[in-house]
């Protein structure tokens, strides 16, 4: 399980810094380099999500609520 959260871990620090040159630059990496809507683009966004939500999972299972 350890790798996965590693990958999920780089696709959400992908997703940030996107983020991150589009608050800044307005420039979105992820639609300059598959243009806007399409299919990969919308995989990455999806991939992303995902990894999102895993990394949530993630941040519950290693709190200690004692």
């Amino acid at each position: 399980m350890e790798t996965i959260e590693k990958i999920a871990l780089v696709f959400t620090i992908i997703g940030a810094l996107n983020w991150g040159l589009i608050g800044l630059f307005d420039f979105n990496l992820v639609t300059m380099l598959f243009q806007e809507g399409s299919f990969l683009t919308k995989l990455v966004y999806i991939i992303v999500g995902i990894c999102g939500l895993i990394n949530i999972v993630i941040l519950f299972k290693h709190l200690d609520f004692e």
